[in-house]
C-alpha cells in the first residue's frame, strides 16, 4: 500500500476513533465500575466476561483462562485471564496489546468515587483510570475501529485483560506466558497500554529484588532486658548501616537507560515494612502489651536495581553489610529470605514497534517521542523473558505519577489521541 494510501487510511480511522469518543468515555467508566482490587483478587470473572461480550461482538475468538495454581490463585480468589484473536484475511504478523485488568487498593484522600467513573472538566476519575483502565479502553477502541476502517488486513490482533500485575503478574501475563501466549511464533508485536503518557515511549523498567530480613534476639522480662537480647535493637544497627554505607553507595550508581524520573536513575532502595516482638493488638481491643524483650525483628526491603548491576551481586552486597555487622556484634545472629526477583528489560529502540509507534506518534501529536523507562517493573518482564519476546514496548494515555494516588484520572482528550497512534500502528504494521 502506497503511503498516499495509508495517510487516506488513516484520516478514516482517526475520523472514527472521533465519532466513538463517547464510547471510549463509557467504556472506561465501565471498566473502573468494576472493582477489581489487588489484593485480594476481586472481580476479575466479571470485568473478563465483560470484555468477552465487547469483544466477541466484534469478532474475537476469546478465551477465559484460570491461572490455575499460580501464586495468589485460590477458589475464593480465582486469577481470571481473558485473550481475544482475530485473524485477518490475509498471512502476516500479530500485534498484542495487553492490559492488566487489577487495581491497587483505594487509600484515603478521595474526593471523586473510587468506582463512580465520574466525568469533570475533561477527565475521567477512579481507581485505574491512569493505570491503566484508559489505556484498555483506548486499545480497544483503537482496534474497533481499525476493523472498521480495514477490514482486509494482513496477520491478526490480540487483546488481552490479564490479572495481578499489582501484585507482580504471576496469575496473569507469567501464566499465559508459560502456556506459549507470548512466544514469538504466535505473537510479533506487544504494546502494554501503561500511563506513561502519550507522547512517550516506554523501552523497558529497572530490576528489583524483594527479600526479608530477621534478626534474631532472646526473650526475657521487659523489665530485666539485660536477661535477655532485644532483636529490635539489633535490627537498629541493620537500619543504622543502610544509612551510613548501602543509601550512599546507591546514589553514586547512575544507569543509561532513560529512566524516569530523575530520582530513579540510581539505585534505590525502600524498607517497606518492619515488625518486632509482639503481634499487633487486635484495633478493637484496649488490652495493655505484655512486658517482653522482642525475640525476632523482621523487615520487608525492595530493591530496585539498573541494567548495569547484577542481581546475584545485589544480593551479596546486603549479605556482605550483615556478615560485617555480625563481626563486630555479639549476639548478632540473622536470616534472609528472598521472595521474589526481576531482572531488567529493555527493548532495543530500532525494534519494529518502536519505530512503529514513534512514527504514529509524530504524525498524531505533531512531536518527536520521547524515550523512557519505568522505574518500577510492569508486565514487560515476563513478555521478554518468560515468551522471549524481545519486541514489547508500554505505551498509553495517562501520567504515570497519578498511579496509585486518591482521585486518580486520566484524560479524555488523551485517551483520544492514544488510541489514533495505536491504530495508525495497526495501519502500519498490519497493511501492505
Amino acid at each position: 500500500m502506497t503511503s498516499d494510501k495509508k495517510n487516506t487510511l488513516f484520516t478514516s480511522l482517526a475520523n472514527l476513533i472521533e465519532i466513538r469518543r463517547e464510547s471510549l468515555v463509557e467504556l472506561t467508566q465501565d471498566l473502573i465500575k468494576i472493582p477489581t482490587l489487588n489484593p485480594p483478587g476481586e472481580n476479575y470473572l466479571e470485568i473478563c466476561e465483560y470484555l468477552n461480550k465487547r469483544l466477541s461482538k466484534i469478532g474475537f475468538e476469546t478465551q477465559i483462562i484460570r491461572a490455575k495454581g499460580a501464586p495468589g490463585d485460590s477458589d475464593k480468589y480465582p486469577r481470571w485471564n481473558i485473550i481475544g484473536r482475530k485473524e485477518g484475511r490475509n498471512s502476516g504478523e500479530c500485534i498484542h496489546f495487553n492490559s492488566h485488568t487489577d487495581v491497587v487498593e483505594v487509600g484515603l484522600g478521595w474526593k471523586f468515587d473510587p468506582f463512580g467513573g465520574q466525568v469533570f472538566e475533561g477527565k475521567v476519575y477512579g481507581r485505574g483510570a491512569c493505570d491503566m483502565k484508559g489505556g484498555l479502553a483506548a486499545s480497544i477502541i483503537a482496534v474497533e475501529a481499525f476493523l472498521e476502517a480495514c477490514p482486509e488486513y494482513n496477520g491478526a490482533i490480540e487483546i488481552s485483560g490479564t490479572a495481578d500485575e499489582e501484585t507482580g503478574g504471576y496469575g496473569g501475563v507469567a501464566y499465559l506466558a508459560e502456556k506459549g501466549f507470548f512466544s514469538p511464533q504466535r505473537v510479533q508485536h506487544v504494546i502494554i497500554p501503561e500511563p506513561l503518557h502519550k507522547d512517550r515511549i516506554c523501552l523497558g523498567h529497572r530490576g528489583g529484588w524483594w527479600a526479608e530480613i530477621e534478626t534474631f534476639g532472646e526473650i526475657a522480662h521487659g523489665a530485666m532486658p539485660f536477661a535477655g537480647d532485644c532483636a529490635v535493637r539489633h535490627m537498629g544497627e541493620v537500619l543504622n548501616e543502610f544509612e551510613e554505607t548501602l543509601f550512599p553507595n546507591l546514589k553514586k550508581r547512575v544507569t543509561e537507560m532513560p529512566v524516569i524520573p530523575e530520582g530513579a536513575k540510581n539505585s534505590t532502595m525502600n524498607i517497606n515494612s518492619i515488625h518486632g516482638g509482639q503481634v499487633e493488638p487486635d484495633p478493637e481491643s484496649n488490652a495493655l502489651p505484655s512486658h517482653c524483650v522482642p525475640d525476632s525483628c523482621r523487615i520487608i526491603i525492595d530493591r530496585r536495581f539498573l541494567i548495569e548491576e547484577n542481581v546475584e551481586e545485589v544480593k551479596a552486597e546486603i549479605e556482605n553489610l550483615l556478615e560485617g555487622i555480625k563481626s563486630r556484634r555479639p549476639k548478632f545472629t540473622y536470616e534472609v529470605t528472598e521472595l521474589n526477583r526481576v531482572i531488567p528489560s529493555m527493548t532495543d529502540k530500532n525494534a519494529p514497534i518502536v519505530k512503529s509507534i514513534a512514527t504514529s506518534i509524530e504524525k498524531v501529536i505533531g512531536k518527536s517521542p520521547d524515550y523512557v523507562a519505568s522505574p518500577g517493573s510492569y508486565d514487560q518482564k515476563h513478555i521478554d523473558r518468560i515468551g522471549t519476546l524481545k519486541n514489547c514496548i508500554a505505551y498509553g494515555p495517562g501520567i504515570l505519577d497519578l498511579a496509585h494516588k486518591p482521585d486518580e484520572f486520566v484524560v479524555i482528550d488523551d485517551m483520544v489521541d492514544s488510541a489514533k497512534v495505536m491504530g495508525n500502528s495497526l495501519i502500519d504494521l498490519l497493511t501492505s
